[in-house]
């Protein structure tokens, strides 16, 4: 079994997505992880953000597949959500069945059936999705008896390990056949993935490295890349390849030294490149750190609302031993507040550092800029929200949102129906994004609001 990220791909058809449910501590982490590896490492500004909802394609034999890990369902009465934390995680279970083409319902043998797991395998039950009961802990044969108690609940049961990895195989293989039908990818319309950053900041060693040849002219002379150069790349074969066209750009200058119409159409190229992409690179010179060339293009990345990755590179040649990659990812988010969302990936193109997490880590923000969330999940998570925080009034009127839905994708894009849409403040704004990021993760895709006028009868706003 193979682990790989997600990666954005034009298919058809329902989505190949498996979610593990399961009250906390049964050990879906552990599954998890074992299947999918380590998730991907993102330096955030701020300290213990946690995203509860994680998502990773793996490979299985021949067959690709969506893995949703869920946080543990410690209520499942509303009534019973005694704190933001449980609310959170239960809107994320939601969210995930919906998603789910198959679900995993995971339970420890070594505690037996308890209460909540009984409470667990009723909602799911009630959510007409396809479940297998995988029975975690069985470390040995001799624990397999065991399992029978929870074969009450009506699902077909494996004994498995995820320590020990038994099991997983015959888990894995029936899940596979519950799977909608795998569709090829075209390669027509690959992922789009646009190289952005000042001169000699790396970006045409990056793409050197990743491809393994020297496609792309490199030079200490500034300025060498004049036209955006479109480079076909991919990973893998047949159904399961991963097709990108990697778009490296001409170096952005400041603006007093561009002095040929030859540069300032470059200009305008790279500009043009970052608003055709799926995904923006942002390469950083570690030696030099970030400057006004580096927020002008973030701002940029942020008004044409892509999904972005922050690419550190020569990060072999930082001969500060006190400059740790945290330290170095805070100060980035001081320097580019535009991008404090997204992942940022520390490389070296010259000893090939963390080369393979970049195209990780790609296909990762893919698949944050294509999420799609439930009508009812979205209203569930706006209302806590509201009630946690209620608008501010503005000129002694407050804002009401009656109603919201997911209306796109790449970015994500939400219509929220509200009373005025003059009484959205700026910070409020900001704050229900964060929100929608503390529930879903989201990290390197921007989520875009949309607030619309919308008065309900017999009712003032």
């Amino acid at each position: 079994m193979k682990p790989e990220k997600h990666t954005e791909q034009k298919t058809s058809g329902p989505r190949r997505v498996v979610a593990i449910v399961g009250r906390p501590n049964v050990g879906k982490s552990a599954l998890f992880n074992r299947l999918a590896g380590r998730r991907l490492a993102i330096v955030h500004e701020e300290a213990g953000v946690t995203r509860d909802r994680l998502v990773v394609e793996v490979e299985f034999g021949n067959e690709r597949f969506e893995l949703i890990d869920t946080g543990g369902i410690g209520y499942i009465d509303k009534a019973e959500q005694k704190d933001s934390i449980s609310a959170g995680i239960r809107s994320q279970v939601e969210a995930a069945i919906e998603d789910a083409a198959v679900i995993i319902l995971l339970v420890d043998v070594t505690t037996g059936q308890l209460p909540l797991d009984v409470e667990v395998a009723r909602l799911l039950h009630a959510s007409d999705r396809p479940v297998l009961l995988a029975a975690n802990k069985c470390d040995h044969e001799g624990l397999d008896s065991q399992i029978g108690e929870f074969q009450t609940f009506g699902f077909q049961s494996f004994p498995i390990s995820a320590l020990h990895r038994r099991g997983l195989e015959e888990l894995f293989g029936a899940a596979a056949v519950l799977l909608p039908e795998a569709m090829e990818p075209s390669i027509v319309d690959p992922l789009k993935v646009a190289i952005i950053g000042r001169p000699n900041a790396g970006k045409s060693s990056f793409i050197n490295r990743l491809i393994r040849n020297d496609r792309v002219i490199v030079s200490e002379i500034p300025g060498t890349t004049r036209d955006s150069v479109e480079v076909p790349f991919f990973i893998g074969r047949g159904v399961t390849a991963r097709h990108y066209l990697l778009i490296d750009t001409a170096g952005v200058r400041r603006r007093g030294k561009v002095k040929d119409a030859v540069e300032r159409f470059s200009i305008f190229r790279t500009e043009k490149s970052i608003e055709l992409s799926d995904v923006v690179v942002l390469v950083v010179d570690a030696t030099e750190g970030p400057k006004g060339r580096d927020k002008r293009l973030a701002a940029l990345v942020e008004e044409k609302e892509k999904g972005c990755i922050i690419l550190v590179t020569k990060w072999d040649l930082v001969d500060d031993t006190e400059m740790t990659q945290r330290t170095y990812g805070k100060d980035l988010g001081i320097a580019l507040p535009f991008l404090r969302h997204v992942p940022i990936i520390f490389a070296s193109s010259e000893t090939g550092y963390n080369i393979r997490k970049c195209i990780e880590a790609i296909d990762y923000v893919a698949s944050q800029v294509s999420q799609e969330f439930g009508t009812g999940v979205l209203n569930r998570i706006i209302e806590e929200c509201v009630v946690r925080n209620p608008p501010p009034l503005v000129k002694n009127k407050r804002l009401k949102i009656y109603y919201c839905t997911q209306i796109d994708t790449r970015p994500v894009r939400i219509k929220l129906f509200v009373n005025n849409p003059v009484l959205v403040t700026a910070n409020y704004r900001k704050y229900l994004i964060n929100k929608l990021r503390a529930t879903f993760g989201l990290e390197g895709a921007p989520v875009v609001l949309h607030f619309t006028r919308r008065r309900p009868q017999n009712v003032e706003g």
